[in-house]
């Protein structure tokens, strides 16, 4: 089949690669074992979709032009990009994993992420782990671009055909309070006050779904403070600057505080969210699979373990699946 001029072929950046690297279109052919009329159709094409010259190729030894400085940094990433993933693809087991982006929700950073990373390195020996932390919608649009290949996060809806989706752990949403300002007993929002409402920032999807959930049960709350730091709004309620929503998990991010704040049911009908695992399906075999299998003795240890122990009415809402 005729190549059509104008795109850009990984066949055509190996010819350009190989012909600036030889200094003439003659050696280029020789190393590559094609005819010179085809390594210089091969440029001309190449030259054609990216619209300039690459190489002067009246020069002795071909010399590569301004345009073509700047190509060759990009051509030799993509060159070594499309090697990687041969290998890849073509080991079974994985062994020959070279790069694996993940992509984590900050509420793990300090008691999963490290311990999870540290296990998967020791089986993926050649394997370089490049992380990304941050808002759960965040990442799912980093793994819908591509630009990650396992998210770690809590459920915002998304879904897409490409995608695999393992339920990991079900957290409810709780009532943080300064310890010792309000009573444990009785009805919550009496018991608050004229306390100021610490809201998590409704510029990610936990802050929206906390609104939501209060605005569905008509709870209209007007917030003094919107925060998407964990520990800057355990830092204040623990100084008695008010009271806020918040998981489990970030009241565990921040246990510097925890002798001075406390956690108490929702004023309204429970909340719950889902942390899930999810990645493209069939790209990775069984990795997702037995990441899960993975996180979930950490999630036990270092996430339900404690706060059930700390906080043992929350057990049935506060789960692996």
């Amino acid at each position: 089949m005729a190549e059509t001029p104008g795109r850009i072929t990984l066949w055509g950046i190996e010819v350009f690669l190989a012909t600036a690297q030889e200094g003439a279109i003659s050696a280029a052919a020789r190393r590559l074992g094609a005819s010179p009329s085809a390594v210089s159709q091969q440029l001309s094409n190449l030259e054609a979709a990216i619209g300039a010259t690459l190489l002067d190729r009246s020069a002795r030894p071909a010399t590569l032009t301004a345009a073509g400085e700047i190509f060759l940094r990009r051509a030799q990433s993509i060159l070594n990009e499309a090697t990687l993933a041969r290998a890849e693809l073509a080991s079974a087991d994985l062994s020959a994993l070279t790069r694996f982006r993940l992509g984590m929700i900050e509420d793990f950073d300090a008691e999963v992420t490290p311990r999870l990373l540290v296990g998967m390195a020791e089986e993926l020996t050649r394997c370089q782990f490049l992380l990304e932390t941050g808002a759960s919608h965040h990442l799912f649009e980093l793994l819908d671009m591509r630009a990650l290949d396992v998210v770690v996060a809590a459920d915002t809806g998304f879904r897409a055909d490409w995608a695999e989706v393992h339920p990991l752990m079900q957290e409810p949403f709780l009532a943080a309070v300064p310890r010792g300002r309000v009573d444990p007993a009785g009805p919550l929002l009496p018991r608050i006050g004229d306390l100021p409402f610490i809201q998590y920032t409704e510029r990610h999807h936990m802050g929206r779904q906390i609104a939501a959930h209060l605005a569905e049960h008509d709870l209209r709350l007007s917030p003094r403070f919107q925060l998407d730091s964990y520990h800057a709004i355990m830092a204040m309620i623990a100084d008695g600057q008010g009271w806020s929503i918040l998981t489990p998990l970030g009241y565990l991010a921040a246990r510097r505080f925890h002798e001075k704040v406390a956690l108490m049911p929702l004023p309204v009908a429970p909340l719950t969210r889902t942390i899930t695992l999810t990645a493209r399906r069939d790209m990775l075999q069984d990795l997702p699979a037995a990441m899960v299998a993975r996180l979930g003795p950490l999630l036990d240890e270092r996430v339900v373990a404690p706060a059930v122990a700390e906080y043992p009415w929350i057990g049935e809402s506060l789960k692996l699946l």
